[in-house]
């Protein structure tokens, strides 16, 4: 029985699923061994694994997303910003990802290219972050899962995240965040106008 489900966990995998497509992005969540079904285009490639941070970067840029030529093994989230049909500025009060006033949070840029900023995020038990405004499209990979408590536009909800979830947080929005349950470990990946 446990070999059939490994054999099925391991056809899901290399199936290609498209997990958000909007005008900014498009955003699979596949296996690096296989990619099939992911555009021939530029990209961040994340891995999702527990153990890939032991292994490889969480994060790294390819000219080429659906290219396996030496990528490491794994789950992963690929992150494919879209031409942008015209220039949108960030509104002026916006912040950065790791900018806003925050409380139990931590932030590692891990590169930065035209079209990415991408960093490493570690929310604390209990960790707080103050109410902000986007200053660019921001894709959340979640690489732990867990409870973060969001209020936005009035209202206040408890998200649920599992490992390998993606949230995408639009440029202009605004809201505050709190962890109501285990550390969070998350990859950031900024748009670039």
């Amino acid at each position: 029985m446990k070999i059939l489900l490994t054999l099925a966990f391991t056809a899901v995998l290399q199936q290609s699923s498209v997990v958000l497509d909007n005008a900014r992005v498009r955003v699979y969540r596949t296996d690096a061994a296989s990619l099939a079904g992911v555009e021939h285009a530029p990209g961040v490639v994340v891995w999702i694994d527990e153990k890939a941070g032991d292994q490889h970067p969480r994060a790294v840029w390819r000219g080429d997303a659906a290219d396996r030529t030496g990528l490491a093994p794994g789950s992963v989230v690929v992150v494919q910003p879209k031409k942008a049909s015209g220039k949108s500025a960030a509104p002026s009060t916006g912040s950065k990802p790791g900018d806003a006033p925050f409380v139990g949070m931590s932030f590692t840029p891990l590169f930065e290219n035209a079209q990415a900023s991408v960093l490493s995020a570690r929310m604390e038990v209990g960790a707080r972050e103050g109410f902000h405004t986007h200053a660019s499209d921001t894709l959340v990979v979640h690489l732990s899962g867990g409870e973060i408590e969001d209020t936005a536009n009035g209202k206040t909800v408890v998200n649920r995240w599992k490992r390998g979830d993606v949230e995408f947080e639009a440029l202009g929005s605004s809201h505050s965040a709190r962890n109501v349950g285990r550390a969070v470990d998350v990859i950031l990946v900024a748009l670039k106008p």
